[in-house]
């Protein structure tokens, strides 16, 4: 149709930095007059890179080849490439696929629209990489992924210097957002129906270094408890050298601050931490845990965990798993080690063969998925508040169950009893676990009695966005027992019909 905005995707790859900037790419086409692609090849794609892995290389030349014929027969279109791995490889991108149409990086954000023009216009690729923050992100427009929850960013960057990681290559130095500014920007999504926000950094327990307050993240935790209509604070990720006592207080102390907590282990050997350049050892790692536990007996904890650093030996293996059974994780995120040209563990000595570490990487699994199936378990019978998401389970079309998380962020698939009243997205259900598995739990409550809803402002919220989108009604704010499905939700069979 003549006039029509031209249509873009974004698609990311990465960490939950590399989600947050995808929202501002978004908001950035659409303040340029794109439109989000609705079924159809989009005009535009933007690729949103990570490079922490080898993978990620892998997939990304993957996907910009399936798109070369694409282009061919769709004229007009542009293919973009940025985020972390844009950074890296620079003009080594268009040197693989010269059929991209514009390369920038972790710090130029701001400049794509204009990046996109200018090659639309000249007839050539346009690559554009700063080696410093041209304009701190959460100053440019953003479209948010969630209506109920929202990432926010405290600082970009990281001043630390672990052998295995290309983050400080790629985002440079640690810059922190002044804490007013971060107050803002959640009080405005929370007006706009958000009661969920995740505090985001490379390393968030530094927060505040860059002028001179060691103690500010503590207290911009204490200060998001002072926000009217913000039910729900998580944060990620701490570093264990930098988290302090206070902290802990500070999450005890404030109830909108969740009892869920993301430390990373990276590896439970005190040598093999030491050749990382991690500045903790494994007795300071658990004692921060058995901190964090007495002050939050329920608190949820996960980690990250490396298999097969360089030198590596089966010695410093079972090292990490002995942690690993002392920490009684809920969930743990365990990597194989990728070897990255740039960063110092890329040169040392004892770069371990990919069957050694694949079974190490097994065992540690196993030894995980056991854990955290005996966590779960002890959540049944227990009742929990869920913020039900508009993501469900791969099995929801079968098992007729909603989904959500937890206030310690366990995934929880629920039912609605016959007679219950069917939530939207953003509201929050009360029910008891019936059932554990290793990476979620069940609850199928029997009757009415035993669930209830909290319609909520961020339900309200996706009423509205939903109408919004599809140029219908709103449902409103409804009464208690209303049966009714927001728009873009399923119409789920009540329990008994199907099981």
């Amino acid at each position: 149709m003549i006039g029509s905005p031209r249509t873009y995707e974004v698609r990311t790859f990465g960490c939950q930095m590399n989600v947050h900037d995808s929202e501002r790419i978004t908001g950035l086409l659409e303040g340029a007059g794109y439109a989000a692609a609705s079924g159809g090849q989009a005009d535009v794609v933007v690729f949103n890179t990570c490079a922490v892995r080898e993978n990620a290389d892998n997939k990304l030349y993957g996907n910009l080849g399936m798109l070369a014929s694409v282009k061919e027969t769709h004229p007009g279109m542009q293919i973009a490439v940025g985020g972390c791995l844009a950074q890296k490889d620079r003009d080594t991108i268009l040197r693989k696929a010269p059929w991209v149409d514009a390369v920038f990086g972790t710090h130029n954000i701001g400049a794509l629209p204009a990046l996109l023009e200018r090659a639309r216009h000249n007839n050539e690729a346009q690559l554009e990489i700063l080696e410093s923050l041209d304009v701190f992100p959460s100053t440019l427009p953003t479209k948010r992924d969630s209506v109920y929850a929202g990432w926010v960013s405290i600082s970009v960057g990281c001043n630390n210097t672990c052998t295995f990681c290309i983050v400080p290559a790629l985002r440079g130095k640690e810059r922190d957002r002044r804490p007013g500014e971060i107050l803002a920007e959640i009080e405005a999504l929370v007006a706009d129906g958000a009661i969920e926000v995740t505090l985001l950094g490379q390393n968030v327990n530094s927060y505040g270094v860059e002028f001179g307050d060691r103690g500010a993240f503590a207290k911009l935790l204490r200060a998001c408890g002072a926000i009217e209509g913000l039910e729900r604070v998580r944060f990620t990720s701490p570093h264990p050298a930098a988290f302090t006592d206070d902290v802990i207080e500070a999450m005890a102390g404030t109830p909108n601050v969740m009892p869920q907590l993301h430390m990373p282990l990276q590896s439970g050997s005190d040598r093999v931490l030491k050749d990382m350049r991690r500045s903790y050892r494994s007795t300071k790692f658990l004692g921060i845990l058995d901190r964090v536990r007495e002050r939050m007996p329920h608190a949820a904890i996960s980690t990250d965990i490396i298999v097969g650093f360089p030198g590596e030996t089966e010695e410093d293996f079972q090292a990490t798993l002995d942690v690993v059974e002392r920490s009684r994780f809920a969930t743990a995120f365990t990597f194989q080690y990728s070897k990255r040209p740039g960063t110092p563990a890329a040169d040392l000595a004892g770069q371990l063969p990919k069957h050694v570490v694949q079974e190490r990487y097994e065992r540690l699994t196993a030894l995980q998925d056991r854990i955290s199936e005996e966590e779960n378990a002890l959540q049944v019978g227990r009742q929990v508040e869920v913020l039900v998401t508009a993501h469900q389970g791969r099995k929801s079309a079968e098992t007729h169950r909603l989904s959500g998380r937890s206030r310690d962020q366990r995934l929880v698939h629920f039912s609605v009893p016959d007679g219950g009243q069917v939530p939207r997205p953003g509201d929050l259900v009360t029910v008891s676990v019936t059932r554990a598995a290793p990476f979620h739990l069940i609850a199928d409550p029997a009757s009415p009695a035993e669930y209830s809803v909290r319609r909520s402002r961020a339900g309200d919220a996706w009423d509205r966005a939903q109408a919004d989108s599809c140029a219908a009604p709103s449902t409103g704010a409804g009464g208690a027992g209303t049966r009714g499905v927001s728009l873009g939700m399923p119409t789920l069979p009540v329990r008994g019909r199907a099981d």
